[in-house]
């Protein structure tokens, strides 16, 4: 019987280790399988006869071959490779979009120059000025498409936030459950079904495909939370992940957890995975890209508008806007987004953009500390210090005021200053001869003047205002009916020469000396006349001029409105030299940049982000790869080693088998002879 006995336990043993070995090549291709491997021990021996003989063997366990450090590793890295290609397949899009001249604004912004230019050469000419209009509409147009470019890809990030945060609570669910059943299926030796253990361990890993997850292993219980201890999975609990509109930018979906007892957002500590991936981007490529691009839009057509205005157009008419206003009512209100928690019936702020080139890219959070008192703090962390409501201070090129309604202490917003600027550009000119390429004011020389004195064109010496509706219409009003002034000039005594100035009645309005021989500057202020040649009190304006040589006694010089000023290019001239004049990011201490030059440094910005998200997706791309090997020397299922097994364990049936048959034969012999 002892013989029985010992071929039995042989057979049993070899029976599961066959049958394991079958479940390992069952397996090889089951994603996140361990392999098993059985464990036997010797049964106890009995002492006979003074000597101790061995009863066989019993299966003391089916062993999942797993390594806990080697799986840990492979958890982080699966959450940063997908952390890094998420971010990849984000940034990548946005680079070509801008770099590409079919795509991006640097070639239609210089083909509009080049209109500009061919402009100035030939200002009379139709065709130019039409060209020079088409460009600005195709400019126009790439600012748009760049933008709605954007705005799809926050959609589509947002949509993709949702999408994923359903799975993440589909797995989350999953591994309460596998802990459940873990929990009840252990044995005695606190073990529990590999296939189990490896489900729960490959719901892990595909979790960290969406989001980095942290792991502590309590009782056989995996407890799940995000990076800074958020729980998501407790025993046989989970909690589950949500997505909902920011309370304060409602264009983007934040990540909020939800616990039976509160509801906490969860965006700003969510690192890994692709949904940290797709944040990262979001924060630090996709919203300050959409800021740039709109402070250059913004820039582009408050200057050209600006100098427009400076000048006259083909019907000797001043200058109109060739492109949208920047501060229409609909841009200034919606630059400023409230908190939802801000107090009932408090208003909205209204910001006003005051000097264009002042303007940055970041955002900007407004803290009311009372009803008409503010901080402000930009969204790179300066402090940019406390303001009263009124009267407005001027914050980086824009001020703030507010739109109905009253605000309490504790009411925050969220300025946006350029964030809308791309999108709301548009081309509103639609005539041709409308574009005010010449100067306002032509200085002449008088018939009778016998000296080489010579003026040159003169400018107004403050800009005018393109977006101040009447009061522009007022000034430019009075202007033409100011003119034309004459400048008389007298004997040169002692080395320099007296003049006087004459308004369009003969009045002298002002009087003063030049050096003769010299470039002499001159500044003169003009009463401002209505229509019937009536002085307006308190009204004047001034225009600049040079005067050079040295005029005779009696010349004299008019100063009119230019009438006819199709073939003068002046205007044209200055607005060429916009495209090299530093307008955007002028502030205190930096001298900013051109438009051309702003646009370049974005599509740098994104290109070297781009760069550096290929680096980091091919490096932890590589991470993964060395760590999944690692993983897989251990744990993976090796045919060639299963082959070698299973014929090893079927020998050992076998010989169990002649073990069992040599008892049965001895125990029949035994049984006839008796």
């Amino acid at each position: 019987m002892s013989l029985l006995n010992i071929g039995m336990s042989g057979l049993n043993a070899s029976q599961v280790s066959l049958a394991t070995v079958g479940n390992n090549i069952a397996n090889a291709n089951t994603a996140g399988y361990s392999r098993q491997q059985t464990l036997q021990s010797s049964n106890t021996s009995h002492l006979n006869g003074g000597v101790f003989i061995g009863s066989g063997t019993t299966l003391a366990d089916v062993r999942r071959v797993y390594n806990a450090y080697l799986d840990n590793q492979l958890q982080t890295s699966t959450s940063l490779s997908s952390d890094a290609n998420a971010y990849l397949e984000q940034v990548n899009p946005l680079d070509k979009l801008f770099s590409d001249k079919t795509t991006g604004i640097g070639a239609v912004l210089s083909s509009f120059f080049a209109s500009v230019q061919t402009s100035a050469g030939a200002p009379s000419d139709i065709a130019a000025r039409q060209l020079l209009l088409t460009n600005a509409q195709t400019l126009s147009s790439r600012f748009n498409a760049l933008a709605s470019q954007m705005q799809q890809q926050n959609e589509g990030i947002n949509s993709q936030l949702t999408t994923m945060t359903d799975k993440v609570n589909q797995l989350t669910s999953s591994i309460a459950s596998l802990n459940q059943q873990i929990s009840q299926a252990g044995n005695a030796s606190g073990s529990g079904p590999g296939n189990l253990l490896d489900a729960r361990n490959e719901a892990v890993r595909t979790l960290n495909e969406l989001v980095g997850v942290t792991v502590q292993e309590h009782n056989g219980s995996y407890n799940v939370s995000l990076g800074t201890g958020q729980s998501l999975v407790m025993g046989n609990t989970a909690n589950t992940l949500s997505t909902a509109r920011s309370g304060i930018d409602k264009s983007q979906l934040n990540v909020q957890i939800n616990s039976p007892s509160s509801v906490s957002d969860v965006t700003s500590v969510i690192s890994g995975g692709k949904i940290g991936g797709l944040l990262r981007y979001r924060e630090d490529v996709l919203a300050p890209a959409m800021n740039d691009l709109g402070r250059t839009a913004l820039v582009v057509a408050d200057k050209i508008n600006s100098q427009l205005g400076q000048g006259l157009d083909a019907n000797g008419e001043f200058g109109a806007s060739l492109f949208s206003n920047i501060n229409s009512a609909a841009a200034i209100s919606q630059r400023s987004l409230g908190a939802s928690n801000n107090s009932a019936g408090s208003g909205n702020l209204n910001v006003t953009i005051t000097n264009s080139s002042a303007l940055t890219t970041f955002d900007y959070q407004v803290t009311f500390t009372a009803a008409d008192k503010y901080t402000v703090k930009r969204s790179d962390g300066k402090e940019m210090g406390a303001f009263d409501l009124s009267p407005a201070a001027e914050i980086d090129g824009f001020k703030l005021d507010l739109n109905g309604g009253g605000l309490s202490a504790g009411d925050s917003f969220k300025v946006i200053a350029t964030r809308g600027g791309a999108s709301a550009i548009t081309t509103q000119m639609t005539d041709s001869n409308k574009l005010a390429f010449a100067g306002p004011l032509v200085a002449t020389s008088g018939t009778g003047n016998s000296g080489t004195g010579a003026l040159t064109p003169p400018a107004l010496s403050i800009p005018m205002d393109i977006y101040s509706g009447a009061d522009l219409a007022d000034l430019q009003a009075g202007i033409k009916n100011s003119m034309p002034v004459t400048l008389t000039f007298k004997d040169a005594v002692g080395g320099s020469q007296e003049y006087e100035v004459f308004d369009s009645k003969g009045q002298s309005i002002h009087k003063g000396t030049i050096v003769p021989g010299q470039g002499n500057d001159l500044n003169i202020k003009v009463p401002m006349l209505d229509a019937s040649g009536a002085v307006i009190p308190g009204k004047s304006f001034s225009f600049n001029t040079t005067v050079s040589g040295a005029p005779s006694k009696n010349d004299k010089y008019e100063v009119a409105f230019n009438v006819d000023g199709k073939k003068d290019n002046r205007n044209a001239n200055e607005l060429l030299g916009l495209q090299t004049k530093a307008t955007v990011g002028v502030s205190e201490g930096n001298a900013g940049m051109s438009m051309g030059t702003a646009y370049s440094k974005l599509v740098g910005q994104v290109g070297a982000k781009a760069s550096q998200a290929l680096g980091d997706s091919t490096a932890s791309g590589a991470i993964l790869a060395r760590a999944k090997s690692e993983v897989a020397s251990v744990s993976q299922v090796n045919l060639d080693d299963e082959a070698a097994d299973l014929v090893k364990f079927q020998q050992y049936y076998t010989a169990s088998s002649q073990i069992i048959k040599a008892a049965q034969e001895i125990f029949s012999t035994l049984i006839n002879s008796l």
